[in-house]
């Protein structure tokens, strides 16, 4: 388990910038914590991380925001509408596993019995008392 501090999103952005730099090709990235605790700001620096430089937004009405392409893509799922298995099947999120790029999962608590063995599980958790500061776990997965 790793655990990292940030105070502000640009920490956390430079934090993901620094760990992307360990991914690869089918790494799948299972995120946990409130709304508003910084997944698509750990996304903005994935991406940065990987050399991508598209503009990272929550993927919420999308579902999925695609970022570069082949073995160097970035897959962002939000899975914060998904019910059942059925909704996930609708996604096309079991085809994603087997297309190669790094797979990063807002809302995976919804869809956790569907995540692969390996997966890395990315807990962002927000300060009570100072809105800007996160705290950062990283467990699972090879890289934990």
């Amino acid at each position: 388990m790793r655990i990292y501090h940030s105070n502000s999103a640009e920490e956390t952005e430079q934090i993901a910038e620094d760990f992307a730099k360990e991914l690869r090709s089918g790494d799948v990235i299972a995120y946990r914590g409130p709304m508003g605790a910084g997944k698509t700001a750990f996304t903005r620096g994935l991406a940065r991380g990987l050399g991508l430089e598209d503009h990272v937004s929550s993927p919420t009405f999308a579902l999925v925001h695609q970022y570069g392409s082949g073995a160097s893509a970035l897959y962002h799922f939000d899975m914060y509408r998904v019910d059942g298995f059925d909704d996930l099947y609708s996604t096309g999120f079991f085809d994603y596993l087997d297309f190669g790029g790094i797979l990063a999962i807002e809302w995976s608590e919804n869809i956790e019995n569907a995540l692969p063995p390996e997966t890395i599980f990315i807990t962002l958790n927000k300060d009570e008392n100072d809105p800007d500061k996160r705290e950062i776990i990283v467990e699972g997965g090879r890289l934990a």
